[in-house]
């Protein structure tokens, strides 16, 4: 599996951006949103606790930096489990529902990011716009659903159920390839669902299961993948913010100090993905990715539902 050049021309970058490339602009455009909100709705040093509701130490905030690094290296690799990652770790500690909201703002810049770092564009638009209806669709029952209701720890082990099952199967089936068999009604329902369960727990397994089963090209499967997520967070956002009140100015802050910090592990994992990857290897690393997050989302849900 090779992939593009990994090395970066900065001036032709800079070039390219005051030209308005859609590539570029599209990069800085998702930097500087996150950057400029991070400073803008900052609450003033007494206050940056304030919304937490939970007692966060020095120490702990310092591990959450770190799984918000680790997390964008492994987005930016092989484009997905940043939300996957992350989720079930900060909700072992603060608030789901506020867990699930503030982690809203780092997919959203990692995705339009990579939506122009993988050059994806109006082609992937035309091809797969019922994908990414439906995917808005789900997002928007998804959101109304959560305003309403506490999904408590059933969504969750049902996700963990759902990626143990691919990662077994594709360990069965010696990591089984169909190459680009299109399948519309299934790509549509598994964009439906990963709209759905992004908003109500921001766990999605399906489509990135889906694509890696079915898009073996990886610049189209993460370009294709972070399309529909970016749609997913772009919907997400809006609604949250225009016609609930999860997402208060505080929480779209911290969410925004997030994903500055989740940017230092992207570019890493962009730059990682560039390289020459072996196949059989990327595979590995994305079934044994999906094994460790099953494992952890079992770690936190099974003993608050059986035991």
């Amino acid at each position: 599996m090779s992939a593009p050049d990994s090395t970066i021309d900065v001036e032709q970058f800079l070039r390219n951006f005051f030209e308005f490339q859609y590539r570029e602009v599209m990069m800085v455009f998702a930097t500087l949103a996150v950057v400029v909100s991070s400073i803008v709705f900052f609450p003033g040093m007494d206050n940056l606790g304030k919304g937490i509701q939970s007692d966060v130490s020095l120490g702990l905030l310092g591990m959450f930096i770190v799984v918000a690094i680790v997390a964008g290296v492994v987005k930016g690799m092989v484009g997905f489990g940043y939300a996957l990652i992350t989720t079930p770790i900060f909700a072992l500690v603060v608030d789901p529902t506020f867990a699930v909201v503030v982690l809203t703002i780092p997919p959203w810049m990692i995705n339009m990011f990579q939506v122009g770092e993988t050059d994806t564009g109006w082609t992937f638009v035309r091809e797969e716009w019922i994908l990414l209806l439906l995917a808005i669709v789900g997002t928007v029952l998804g959101v109304a659903f959560l305003a309403e209701f506490s999904t408590g720890p059933a969504v969750p082990f049902v996700i963990g159920l759902i990626i143990f099952g691919y990662v077994v199967f594709q360990v069965v089936q010696d990591f089984v390839t169909v190459e680009r068999s299109h399948n519309p009604v299934a790509l549509s329902t598994a964009g439906f669902l990963e709209g759905f369960l992004l908003a109500v727990a921001n766990l999605g397994p399906l489509l990135p299961a889906y694509f890696h089963t079915f898009e073996r090209d990886t610049e189209r499967y993460i370009g294709g993948l972070s399309m529909v997520l970016g749609a997913i967070f772009t919907i997400r956002i809006v609604q949250m913010a225009l016609f609930t009140d999860l997402l208060t100015t505080y929480r779209l802050w911290l969410g925004s100090v997030i994903a500055v910090v989740t940017i230092v592990g992207l570019l890493l994992g962009t730059y990682l993905r560039r390289l020459e990857v072996d196949e059989q290897k990327f595979n590995w690393f994305v079934v044994a990715l999906l094994f460790v997050i099953s494992l952890n989302i079992f770690r936190n849900t099974i003993p608050a539902l059986f035991l």
